[in-house]
């Protein structure tokens, strides 16, 4: 069983305080000029400094899945108290590294040590019991059980729930007031924004315990005013002397936040460099291994004629609460148009009804001049037939079929492509010729066409649904956070390819929280805010500008 989480002791200003070994006061040297000196009596005067023991060190760690040689060699050492970015490319082995550490997989080879003793972690039972708490970029949660539900999960104290219930709630609000995890304990978890279920799961790695935490591509699903938040809980975690281990793809974010920060390529460790002394190019090209455009260099747009219209758009949810709020806009061929907005403004449920995946309660969906909706619902297969292609925005629950091969997923939606069938039955081979080109051409990595898409990284899983919908040369491309959990180079690689389709003619409409990404690739920019368009900026706006409106603000109102 992982054990309790240690009792609070005192109160200050912060909250609660965990106390983990006795704090004995030692007097100054005689003779010292001040109340506070680095020498004490017990240490000889010329006695070197003692180099502190890290919190983590792997030694050595080899992991090998068949033939993909997933982690190779490697040494990595975290000190106490730091925050430690891991980066690396889709695939590079970042994930299976910190999953060996918190006991999901185990090494081939290599040691693993945990406050300068040789554990062997086992599973993450083991792990949790060392101090060491994950949270993963996919979180593990009940969605319908509530907040004190989860964290209690597998602590619940004994037969008594009541008894274990006001224990872990009372541990709840220390936790809480200590690092700033505000949350409703009685919250059901499916109700909560990503942002909120994510500190419920930093709050169950807390409560067990955790003095490392570890945080898988942590800002993925995060809104730029949430993944702030989290920086802000990240800064207090280590002020109160937790060790924190980031893995993310995003640069900036590796800039503001680590101390320290390790590039990992093709399952090496190739470089760890202090924050302070590299910069975003070194890293990307460290990455990489090559040199790396951080910019989008694109020409100006030719827009053509109109490809698609949509007219006084209104789409609810599943409460009957309007989403999308009498929306009117057009998207012409040769010209990207971006959306920028907060999530939860209507955003994902206006790409939804347009790609016929929602129904809109009112309004008109047009492709090349001819209506596509039917009572209020657009035929996704029709406009597949007429050149509308969708990556949607959350790819596990709508762009894949995680239990299937990768060659089937490389086909879904348009299985019944001549080219894929022979006769009444799917032609095999041509599927899996299909896919190997699509893997070769998008660097999709394992290169393995029969792996389980489950089996795939976050990054080389969206460069799945990419590669099958951008191959499908549509007239029209709707794309949802393009480069949601994507690396450095597959980024780049990624922005070429949708200016390039561009560049054909081809009309895209573009949603992304990254306001960077929308300015740097749109043409045009509409700002959604409650549901409708409140404005449309220049393209070369400036960030400000566009947070306002993103925020309900126009400038005038802000001035």
């Amino acid at each position: 069983m992982p054990r309790m989480a240690a009792p609070y002791f005192g109160c200050g200003n912060a909250g609660p305080v965990r106390l983990r070994r006795p704090w004995i006061p030692r007097r100054p040297v005689a003779g010292s000029t001040g109340p506070f000196v680095a020498v004490y009596r017990d240490r000889p005067m010329n006695a070197p400094t003692a180099v502190p023991t890290p919190a983590i060190e792997l030694v050595g760690i080899d992991k090998r899945f068949g033939p993909v040689h997933a982690n190779k060699n490697i040494h990595l050492s975290v000190a106490k108290g730091s925050i430690h970015g891991i980066i690396g490319e889709n695939g590079a082995g970042k994930s299976t590294l910190m999953s060996i550490l918190y006991g999901f997989y185990h090494a081939d080879s290599g040691q693993i040590l945990v406050n300068g003793q040789e554990l062997r972690i086992t599973d993450s039972q083991t792990a949790i019991r060392a101090g060491i708490g994950m949270v993963h970029q996919h979180f593990m949660l009940v969605e319908n059980f509530s907040v004190l539900e989860n964290v209690m999960l597998g602590v619940e104290g004994g037969v008594l729930l009541k008894h274990g219930e006001t224990a872990v709630r009372a541990a709840l609000r220390g936790i809480e007031q200590e690092y700033g995890l505000d949350v409703d304990p009685d919250a059901i978890i499916e109700e909560l924004p990503v942002g909120k279920q994510q500190r419920v799961e930093i709050l169950k790695a807390l409560y067990r315990g955790a003095e490392v935490l570890i945080l898988d591509e942590p800002t993925g699903v995060l809104t730029p005013a949430e993944a702030d938040h989290l920086f802000k809980m990240l800064a207090q975690l280590k002020a109160q002397g937790k060790t924190v281990i980031l893995i993310t793809h995003k640069l900036r974010e590796i800039m503001a936040i680590t101390d320290t920060v390790s590039v990992m390529r093709r399952g090496e460790v190739v470089a760890t460099r202090k924050t302070a002394e590299t910069t975003m190019a070194e890293l990307a090209e460290l990455m990489v291994g090559r040199r790396v455009l951080l910019r989008v260099e694109k020409g100006e747009a030719k827009p053509g004629p109109v490809v698609l219209s949509v007219e006084n758009l209104t789409v609810k949810d599943g409460r009957g609460v309007t989403m999308v709020d009498n929306v009117s806009f057009e998207v012409r061929a040769g010209e990207i148009v971006g959306i920028a907005g907060v999530a939860g403004n209507g955003q994902s449920e206006l790409l939804e009804a347009i790609a016929g995946i929602r129904k809109a309660s009112s309004g008109r969906i047009i492709m090349n001049g001819e209506p596509v909706d039917r009572d209020g619902r657009v035929d996704p297969a029709l406009l597949r037939k007429k050149g509308l292609a969708h990556v949607p925005e959350d790819r596990h629950h709508m762009g894949l079929v995680l239990a299937f091969e990768e060659n089937e997923n490389a086909i879904l939606g348009y299985q019944d492509d001549p080219k894929y069938l022979k006769g009444p039955f799917l032609d095999i081979d041509a599927i899996r010729k299909d896919a190997v080109e699509k893997i070769e051409k998008y660097d999709i990595r394992p290169a393995d066409p029969r792996l389980k898409t489950a089996n795939f990284s976050g990054g080389n899983q969206q460069k799945i649904v990419l590669a099958r919908e951008i191959e499908r040369d549509p007239a029209c491309l709707l794309v949802g956070q393009p480069t949601r959990g994507v690396d450095i180079g597959a980024i780049e690689f990624i922005h070429k390819r949708l200016v390039a389709l561009r560049d054909e003619g081809k009309a895209i409409l573009l949603v992304s929280v990254e306001l960077d990404e929308i300015r740097s690739l749109s043409d045009r920019i509409l700002v959604m805010f409650a549901g409708t368009i409140v404005g449309e900026p220049e393209a070369h706006a400036d960030e400000q500008e566009i947070g306002l409106m993103m925020a309900g603000i126009g400038r005038e109102a802000a001035e």
